[in-house]
């Protein structure tokens, strides 16, 4: 007894010093893997360009004279309004994570966590401003959500979703600043206002041919079944690409259509999604105001978000990593006019605040990783149920959810006695502990009776199968004389024992003693 109560608690110790951790692998394809690595290689390049653009322009600062103006116009800079800059943009990252949420929230049963979200768009804003025509940004997402627990298919439909609405976002914002300041640019620009026109038109093409992709799945898989068919029989695309992108176009495809079609059906989170959309491009339109303001110059918040809207259409339209020359140019021909003499400071800060600085704090995001867990579904209805309790007043402090944290409730009045103190909360939960603790024990012991009742019946059936195996003839005769005294016994018969076969009582006289008597 001794020696089983020492190897128990040596147990106990073991266990305890031994930290057990369950995880579970989360599988990432291979062609995803290559997807991110070969971004990471345009990312490489893309510092080399990068390193070649910041040399020339510092080269047409010096040729050009304008060394002086900017020393002078950097020296004058109220570094109160960059920092408000700078935390308007970080907002620009949080309303990108939360238009993510709320694509994924419906879903009770979806992996991704808020750390996953965040670095999906942390690598989003990183791949877009370092990849020509921000052509790393999907691959590097996707690869992110599949790492996060998503199929291939699940997590292409989520960024292709993601994607149209934010480049509906995009012509939807422009749309409503050509409302409000499309006579401001006719009377300052002129007819280059036609260059802005057809800039917004682009996008109302790109935006469009996403949504009738989506809306009609079927028509664009057959055009592109027709256009592979026509270029593969005419050696324009080698067999291997043609057999990867038939592929896609038969797959793909019909999953961004689904994906697309499910979100739609939620108009009301659509919409919602939408709204953060316009909230986060309005966080990066209006930097150049910031910027303006930092100068100590007058300015016009509307005009200034109009214009950042027309330069981020012009950046967009320029197939180079971040729109490399169209961001000079678009950005000299839309704000010099407010800047005057600080347009190179101001070009300078804004491409820092704007381009350099998401780079360098969205690095780091990119490697997050949630641990598990409830999914956003689940936590935001607990969340919301504890919201509209305290709102109610049903879980406030002092009401009937309060004693359940512990401690002592004084009840003056009610069916008990005046004056009853009831001790409720951790005695509760203690009492509900035990509660479950015996009802588990219950079933063990319920369980191991069960296999105990049944082992024997089991040995038996066991028995009487190797008997037929050994010896079917003696098994029959076993089963044939247990079936006749079976029967005897129903139909009231018992063989008479030994020494008293055949005696029957006189009548009126008591039975023999014996077992005879004792059968009577």
């Amino acid at each position: 007894m001794a020696a089983e109560q020492e190897s128990q608690k040596q147990a106990k110790s073991a266990a305890k010093r031994v930290a057990m951790k369950v995880s579970a692998v989360r599988s990432v394809s291979a062609e995803d893997s290559a997807a991110d690595k070969q971004s990471m290689g345009q990312v490489r390049k893309t510092f080399v360009f990068l390193g070649f653009v910041a040399v020339a322009y510092a080269l047409y600062l010096v040729l050009s004279g304008q060394v002086d103006e900017f020393v002078t116009s950097l020296a004058g800079v109220d570094l109160a309004w960059i920092v408000a800059g700078v935390v308007c943009f970080l907002f620009y990252y949080v309303f990108g994570v939360l238009a993510y949420a709320l694509s994924i929230i419906a879903d009770p049963d979806n992996p991704v966590g808020i750390r996953d979200l965040m670095s999906v768009e942390a690598s989003g804003v990183f791949f877009m401003r370092l990849t020509p025509n921000s052509a790393g940004a999907p691959p590097a997402q996707i690869y992110r959500l599949t790492r996060a627990g998503l199929s291939v298919g699940e997590a292409s439909a989520l960024n292709f979703t993601r994607t149209v609405l934010y480049e509906a976002g995009e012509g939807v914002f422009a749309a409503i600043m050509l409302v409000f300041c499309g006579s401001y640019f006719y009377e300052t620009f002129g007819d280059v206002t036609l260059v802005g026109l057809f800039l917004f038109g682009f996008k109302v093409v790109q935006v469009g041919a996403m949504l009738f992709l989506c809306l009609f799945p079927k028509p664009v898989v057959a055009i592109g079944n027709w256009a592979l068919r026509f270029a593969n029989r005419r050696g324009w695309l080698k067999d291997e690409k043609f057999e990867k992108y038939f592929e896609m176009v038969n797959t793909q495809v019909v999953k961004f259509s689904a994906a697309f079609k499910r979100s739609a059906r939620n108009v009301r989170e659509m919409l919602l999604t939408m709204l953060v959309t316009l909230l986060q491009l309005g966080c990066m339109y209006a930097l150049p105001w910031f910027v303006l303001r930092s100068f100590g110059e007058p300015a016009d918040f509307l005009v200034c978000l109009a214009s950042g809207s027309m330069l981020e259409l012009l950046i967009n339209a320029v197939p180079l990593p971040g729109g490399a020359g169209g961001a000079e140019v678009g950005f000299a021909m839309l704000f010099r006019g407010m800047y005057g003499v600080h347009t190179t400071a101001g070009f300078v800060i804004w491409r820092a605040v704007e381009y350099l600085l998401p780079v360098l704090i969205a690095a780091p995001c990119m490697g997050m990783r949630s641990k598990g867990g409830e999914s956003l579904n689940r936590r935001w209805s607990r969340f919301r149920k504890r919201a509209l309790s305290l709102v109610t007043g049903r879980g406030a402090p002092g009401g009937r959810r309060a004693a359940s944290r512990g401690g002592v409730t004084v009840r003056p009045a009610g069916p008990r006695r005046a004056g009853t103190v009831v001790v409720s909360g951790g005695a509760k939960r203690a009492a509900a502990e035990r509660d479950v603790a015996a009802r588990i024990a219950a079933g063990k012991a319920a369980a191991v009776a069960k296999r105990a009742a049944a082992e024997p019946a089991a040995r038996e059936a066991e028995g009487v199968r190797r008997e037929a195996s050994i010896n079917p003839a003696k098994l029959r005769r076993k089963q044939a004389a247990r079936a006749k005294g079976a029967t005897g016994a129903k139909g009231g018969e018992r063989p008479a024992p030994k020494g008293t076969a055949g005696t029957r009582p006189a009548p009126g006289q008591p039975p023999a003693a014996g077992k005879a008597g004792e059968d009577a």
